[in-house]
């Protein structure tokens, strides 16, 4: 459904996010195209450079990439599909897997015919059309479908740790003035929420109640969480046709298609180097802009690994729960030890 915008600002906002995603899916459109028409040369069965990031032209590099790690020694064609739009509703190619969902994590399908036997893979297309990397939205959902995420594959979510990432969200009736439906007392929260200068529309991650933030820093996050970076990344959609085993990431504005910078990632290595740059952390903060600039208390903002999330806090979806990685990730990649 469009979005009614509510004043210039916000009309700004709507046309930036569309012009933005209408990049993107242009460019995976783009790229599934050009992977259907390669031609097989030796180039394609040569091994990748020793580095995730890369220059060159995507579908070249992305199928050598494909090959290199699927171990391929030849095959007879290829054949791609586009879905990157069934999540935004554009129209994009109709999925050939029967029975399941639309929506899919993978943006790009490519399928390997060799002989009577078909290698398929999706791919994650993301793109940066800044000079510099930018944070990259990886999921966006509400608190309690985030939740339920996690509960249905198998990471156990008290009912207290719900309540308290709904607080996190600002859901109607978890908030600061209006804490009704969670449970909670506000001194849980705040020992004097008379000295509290902050947004009266959510709680901060430092407020959140003392047993359901250990549960969620300590037992979900910590514990699990190349799990959590794996269902972010690969299976957040519910019976998604296919899911992405690689990751593309164009990582600023391209100029030049020939020599496109890149990164370029299997999801189990990309889930490898996330738990290797950090474990679950906080990153202190504070608010510089907006309604409660002059707030001035130090805030938490939580982390785990490449991956950020907060409220998303804008007028179109002001309590989605919203999963970024972190901007230039791809540049800390930690080696093999």
């Amino acid at each position: 459904m469009a979005q009614k915008p509510t004043d210039q600002r916000h009309q700004s906002q709507i046309d930036a996010g569309t012009t933005g995603r209408k990049r993107g899916h242009a460019f995976e459109k783009e790229l599934a195209d050009r992977i259907s028409s390669v031609k097989k040369t030796s180039s394609l069965f040569c091994a990748p450079p020793h580095t995730h990031c890369i220059t060159g032209r995507a579908e070249i590099e992305l199928l050598r990439y494909i090959i290199f790690t699927e171990k391929i020694s030849g095959f007879d064609s290829i054949e791609t599909e586009w879905l990157g739009g069934h999540a935004t509703m554009e129209k994009c190619d109709a999925t050939k897997q029967k029975g399941k969902g639309t929506k899919s994590k993978s943006d790009i399908v490519v399928r390997f015919h060799v002989g009577k036997e078909v290698i398929e893979r999706g791919v994650s297309v993301k793109v940066c059309n800044k000079k510099s990397p930018t944070n990259d939205q990886i999921y966006f959902t509400t608190a309690s479908a985030f939740c339920e995420l996690l509960k249905s594959h198998g990471i156990p979510v008290s009912d207290k740790a719900v309540n308290a990432m709904r607080c996190f969200c600002g859901d109607s009736g978890f908030t600061p003035d209006n804490i009704g439906n969670s449970g909670f007392k506000l001194s849980d929260m705040v020992a004097d929420m008379s000295s509290r200068a902050s947004d009266t529309k959510r709680w901060f991650w430092e407020e959140l109640p003392t047993s359901a933030r250990k549960e969620w820093e300590c037992d979900i996050f910590s514990k699990h969480q190349d799990k959590i970076t794996r269902l972010l990344l690969q299976k957040a959609y519910p019976n998604d046709p296919i899911e992405p085993s690689y990751i593309l990431h164009q990582t600023h504005k391209c100029e030049d298609a020939s020599s496109r910078s890149m990164a370029i990632f299997s999801m189990d290595e990309i889930v490898k180097y996330s738990r290797r740059f950090n474990g679950f952390h906080c990153n202190e903060y504070k608010i510089r802009k907006g309604s409660w600039k002059h707030d001035p208390a130090m805030h938490l903002a939580p982390r785990f690994g490449f991956v950020q999330f907060q409220r998303a806090g804008n007028r179109q979806h002001p309590t989605q729960l919203q999963f970024n990685l972190k901007a230039g990730y791809f540049n800390d990649i930690k080696a093999d030890p």
